[in-house]
């Protein structure tokens, strides 16, 4: 069975909203409870093509998700910028 990538430390930190995320949450029907679930659920994550930022893959009611964060080292808090479904 293939092993799951080693999370850094910033997985386990305290989460912040962008006001971009929430609108499209709910253009989406996506609540924070879904998006705390699906980032507890990950199955992976990759740099993002902004320096500093990291894709997270997820799923949702079965359709893979893209998360993207950017962790803010000096506050220990991961930001959450936007979320969405993938075309399937």
């Amino acid at each position: 069975m293939p092993r799951r990538p080693a999370w850094p430390d910033w997985r386990h930190w305290e989460l912040e909203l962008t006001p971009h995320l929430i609108k499209r949450m709910e253009d989406r029907e996506c609540n924070e409870f879904d998006l705390r679930r699906m980032l507890q659920h990950a199955r992976a994550y990759r740099p993002n093509i902004v320096e500093g930022r990291w894709v997270i893959e997820a799923r949702r009611q079965g359709q893979p998700w893209e998360i993207i964060v950017e962790p803010d080292e000096r506050e220990q808090l991961l930001v959450v910028i936007t979320a969405y479904p993938l075309a399937r």
